[in-house]
């Protein structure tokens, strides 16, 4: 099947934002190791440009863009945070214009950090309709192309960039598991990832309070969550789009979901025992390799061939550092 991303556009993608991104550190935690019966590698994202994996997509589209599309003059997205952050600085580097419509409850450090990058910020209701409106209304009024968090194929193949470091900084890795909202990270790393080593088992992870990919997943039927989802994985509050439901549908193995308990824990566990500023959506992926699920995943994907080699992806760590009083509670 065709799908809007491929591995040659990836690679594509390595190419045009390698100059640009941090080929960020592949750490190990022997924690981690001890409590999972596995060799547990961070693959740590929240250690590139503005705090998050997003800078990578975000970098090559605005690239691409100002190669293939000159006219092109000025960029808008809707965002919780780090999309918008990381479409700020891309946008900027490129000598582009740069609106970001944001929740009017995102968190104040993100709202600081993408105005510092040279963004202005919009204000709208916090929901899915509200973002999307809000950004038609401001690429109308100010003749800037929007650039899509997770549904935009050059975002998906700049995401899909970590699925190739992974590989590079060790081939041995037999499972990724990475945390999924629109499906950007994860679609694109599977496209990666497979392309290199077919055998490799891509996993999701997701809140139960917001599980639509899970849904989806388990009707074979693309299902958005029925509400804006309030969980503390603040990343992952969108759901997986058409653009990269496919992929999802195909390439990735299996989806997981935690509470926002087990959330919190792995949070503080890599704050204290691995010495990571993270922020809760990347906890969620660490959460769902500490949880009973993980094991069942692998029995069902993988009989009794264990794994030895997991890579987690920590996709952030933009954490509102007002908001640490509730992950302590």
């Amino acid at each position: 099947m065709k799908y809007c991303c491929n591995a040659n556009a990836v690679r594509s993608a390595m190419a045009r934002i390698r100059p640009h991104v941090h080929n960020t550190p592949l750490m190990t935690s022997q924690t981690l190791n001890e409590m999972t019966g596995h060799n547990v590698f961070l693959k740590t994202e929240n250690l590139q440009k503005t705090g998050s994996f997003k800078f990578r997509g975000a970098m090559n589209a605005a690239l691409k863009m100002k190669s293939e599309r000159p006219e092109v003059d000025c960029l808008v997205t809707d965002s919780s945070g780090n999309h918008g952050q990381a479409l700020a600085l891309a946008a900027k580097k490129a000598n582009l214009g740069c609106y970001v419509v944001m929740p009017n409850n995102s968190a104040e450090c993100k709202l600081e950090s993408v105005r510092g990058y040279g963004a202005t910020v919009v204000s709208c209701e916090p929901s899915e309709i509200d973002r999307q409106e809000g950004a038609r209304e401001v690429g109308a009024k100010h003749g800037a192309e929007y650039v899509s968090a997770s549904q935009n194929p050059d975002v998906i193949a700049g995401q899909g960039t970590i699925g190739l470091e992974i590989l590079q900084q060790n081939p041995n890795i037999e499972v990724i598991v990475a945390s999924v909202g629109g499906g950007g990270l994860i679609s694109g790393i599977a496209t990666a990832a497979k392309d290199l080593k077919p055998e490799i088992k891509i996993i999701a992870a997701e809140p139960e309070i917001a599980n639509d990919c899970f849904l989806s997943k388990r009707s074979g039927v693309l299902t958005a969550n029925a509400t804006f989802p309030t969980t503390i994985a603040d990343g992952v509050r969108v759901s997986v789009g058409e653009n990269t439901w496919p992929m999802v549908r195909d390439l990735v193995d299996d989806v997981i979901t935690v509470q926002e308990d087990e959330i919190k824990a792995a949070t503080l566990l890599a704050w204290q025992r691995c010495k990571l500023v993270i922020e809760p959506t990347a906890g969620l992926a660490i959460a769902a390799v500490l949880s009973d699920k993980f094991s069942d995943s692998l029995k069902r994907l993988l009989g009794d061939d264990k794994p030895t080699n997991v890579a987690i992806v920590i996709c952030g760590g933009n954490i509102d550092f007002s908001a640490i009083p509730k992950l302590l509670l």
